[in-house]
């Protein structure tokens, strides 16, 4: 099986049911009693994914579990979207993309250069294909923000984008968000760039394992139906392959540190310049 069909079967611990109701503070202890055995299944595929459910229940649970709206991003990546950085000349000979998610996309904690756009860049040009990848990503976006930016970001470009890759969800998911308003933004976002006749790329995101199987089935289901109705390619988990391993990830254990996105361009770049040709 592949490290999407694994982690989308692996239901293995009580952590994970969708019944399971018990207070905010019993779910962390729930959570800490299981990461010793969870560190210890992580020399599997599977163990590594289950691991991935831990460490985002434990990073985000106050978040996923409240009642309360989700903060707004960070000042920083607010005033980073306000600015529209985007308006740059592009020379004729290269293709224009133009990367439009939340902090998976956006180089979270990385150097610069060293975000999933520069590095998409340079996978690209190693095999050939010359393009100025755009970085539109926020960190904190969710699917509502994103939607919420989509006209000002393709508006404040030098030119109609070749392609665009589209990768949100993840926040929503992580702050517990109803996965019908995620699809119904994702679905917003691909009817406007399909009136604007701009071509897209989805990346997709997984549930963690500790959202429980009904929202899991109701969230992983978005991607690929949403591919199949606009007819768009999909790359299906963003994060397969670097989930898991240390040596890939920043010290939250869920965002890729250079290594990790590195990975990330490398397996996206084939698809992206397949996607280009004539």
């Amino acid at each position: 099986k592949t490290a999407y069909e694994i982690y989308q079967c692996d239901w293995s611990s009580d952590v994970c049911s969708s019944d399971l109701k018990v207070t905010l503070d019993a779910r962390i202890a729930i959570v800490a009693a299981s990461t010793v055995d969870c560190m210890k299944k992580g020399r599997s595929l599977a163990g590594r994914y289950f691991q991935y459910g831990l460490l985002t229940l434990i990073v985000h649970l106050a978040a996923s579990c409240s009642d309360s709206p989700p903060p707004p991003p960070p000042p920083s990546n607010m005033a980073a979207a306000a600015s529209n950085p985007l308006s740059t000349q592009v020379r004729a000979d290269r293709k224009l993309i133009v990367a439009f998610g939340d902090s998976l996309y956006a180089g979270y904690n990385l150097d610069p250069g060293k975000g999933l756009a520069p590095m998409l860049e340079k996978s690209l040009a190693a095999g050939g294909l010359q393009a100025e990848v755009v970085n539109a990503g926020v960190s904190g976006d969710t699917s509502a923000a994103g939607l919420a930016r989509l006209a000002f970001t393709i508006d404040g470009l030098p030119r109609k984008p070749d392609l665009m890759l589209v990768g949100l969800g993840g926040n929503d998911m992580l702050r517990g968000l109803d996965p019908s308003a995620t699809r119904d933004n994702l679905n917003a976002i691909l009817k406007e760039t399909q009136k604007r006749k701009i071509r897209v790329m989805l990346t997709g995101m997984l549930a963690s394992p500790n959202m429980g199987r009904d929202y899991a089935t109701a969230f992983n289901s978005i991607y690929p139906d949403l591919a199949r109705q606009y007819g768009l390619p999909l790359y299906p988990f963003l994060l397969d392959g670097v989930i898991g391993h240390r040596a890939m990830l920043l010290p939250d254990g869920i965002h890729p540190n250079d290594q990790g996105v590195n990975l990330i361009a490398a397996r996206l770049a084939p698809i992206v310049s397949k996607e280009l040709q004539p």
